[in-house]
């Protein structure tokens, strides 16, 4: 975590020096929600229900293990999900459906991973109505799932989860640059669900947990690190601590971390000063195993989602299956 991203959460005084920034940011944003509220810029809207899956936060908040479960649970009710995702750091000049085996340089970590473990079609372009519309020409799902798309107002959508961090919440509440919030607070009041990452918050009684299954190696997914093994923590994701916090959890003695950006594009030279055992988490696994060693391993993760919040996602979209006829 960088300077400025502690300042988010540990109330720097400088911080108020970014206050005409995110006052700037605020107008920015604004001004673009009117704009749709006032129909000068139009949504759009698919043949086939929409769910968005996002945050009003920068930085992780279990949106991959989420969308995951949500289409393991209407797979198993009879549904075709579908996923849609901007693609991070891919240069795209038009959608792309991603498959299992290609390279995260070109599909993005989150949707490479989607794609490896989701059992789904999943489409890739930061405009998410094309991406939609080339992932129903593309397959024959009946329900979208957007990764991370909440601010994408021209995507009209029939269902929203807001996904907050249980350690960092809105950390101190203000909007980017000064905080780390992308909308302010009230945004969490058109949300149709609200999950807590980890425990439930203040206001927000649904949450979810991770939970660890055995590390396996990059290069050999059947051979397991032992569960009290010493191991260098190494990631590139959007809340580090979370990680560590997991791997401690599932009995790993932690000897070291070496934090990288989220997304970091990890390259054979970063772990030139690294020393084995090195455990990762999935999203930074597919972009290290072509050049992994042989005590690499990854540590895959998965949730379960409230009974009451499984029911509350297929009452919602049996409701709509008249509108869309599907």
């Amino acid at each position: 975590m960088n300077v400025l991203e502690r300042s988010w959460y540990q109330r720097f005084g400088w911080t108020w020096l970014l206050l005409p920034l995110s006052l700037l940011f605020y107008l920015v944003s604004a001004l673009r929600r009117w704009l749709f509220r006032l129909g000068i810029k139009q949504q759009q809207r698919l043949p086939v229900p929409v769910i968005v899956v996002g945050n009003i936060s920068v930085g992780g908040t279990g949106k991959t293990p989420v969308t995951l479960e949500l289409c393991r649970l209407l797979r198993q009710h009879g549904w075709k999900p579908g996923i849609i995702s901007r693609g991070y750091g891919v240069k795209l000049q038009a959608p792309k459906l991603v498959h299992g085996d290609d390279v995260a340089a070109n599909a993005g970590d989150e949707p490479l991973l989607l794609a490896q473990r989701s059992g789904c079609p999943v489409v890739i372009y930061p405009d998410r109505v094309k991406a939609g519309q080339y992932l129903l020409a593309q397959s024959d799902c009946n329900v979208i799932i957007c990764d991370d798309g909440l601010q994408h107002y021209a995507l009209a959508r029939d269902f929203e989860i807001v996904l907050l961090d249980a350690q960092r919440g809105l950390g101190n509440g203000l909007l980017l640059p000064a905080g780390p919030l992308r909308e302010g607070r009230w945004r969490l009041n058109k949300a149709d669900l609200i999950l807590a990452n980890g425990a439930a918050l203040a206001g927000v009684p649904q949450f979810f947990q991770l939970s660890a299954a055995p590390a396996c190696a990059l290069l050999d997914e059947q051979r397991l690190l032992a569960t009290d093994a010493a191991v260098t923590l190494v990631s590139g994701i959007g809340n580090p601590q979370r990680f560590a916090a997991t791997v401690a959890q599932a009995g790993y003695q932690i000897t070291a971390c070496r934090w990288f950006a989220d997304h970091h594009p990890f390259v054979a030279a970063d772990f030139a000063d690294i020393t084995g055992p090195v455990l990762m988490t999935e999203k930074d696994a597919v972009k290290c195993r072509p050049f992994a060693r042989d005590d690499w391993y990854v540590l895959p993760v998965q949730t379960e989602l409230p009974s009451e919040v499984e029911q509350l996602v297929l009452q919602r979209l049996a409701a709509l299956r008249s509108t869309y006829g599907v």
